[in-house]
């Protein structure tokens, strides 16, 4: 069985589906930090040196084997020029 074939049968099951939705707004996210750490033209080491922290933690971060709080997301944000905003957004399930 393909890869692709895999995904579509799993993705087939509701809460398959769910969870994977939930890690693509995850992946979705880190993909924002590091773009703005690349746009700021930082290494992992500057911004950990910016936020009084240790370069393997900005690793973890940025790796998503982290569960950070919003201080600290703010304090990335910061430390790369960036602001972050909270924006409530209507969940897109059938169960409400």
């Amino acid at each position: 069985m393909s890869l692709q074939k895999f995904k579509q049968r799993a993705l087939a099951n509701a809460e398959v589906k769910a969870e994977y939705d939930l890690l693509e707004n995850e992946f979705a996210f880190i993909d924002q930090l590091l773009s703005m750490r690349t746009q700021a033209g930082l290494t992992q080491a500057q911004v950990a040196e910016k936020m009084q922290t240790q370069k393997s933690n900005i690793s973890r971060l940025e790796r998503g084997n982290a569960n950070p709080s919003w201080s600290t997301l703010l304090k990335y944000a910061h430390a790369c020029g960036f602001e972050l905003t909270i924006k409530p957004v209507k969940a897109q399930s059938h169960n409400h």
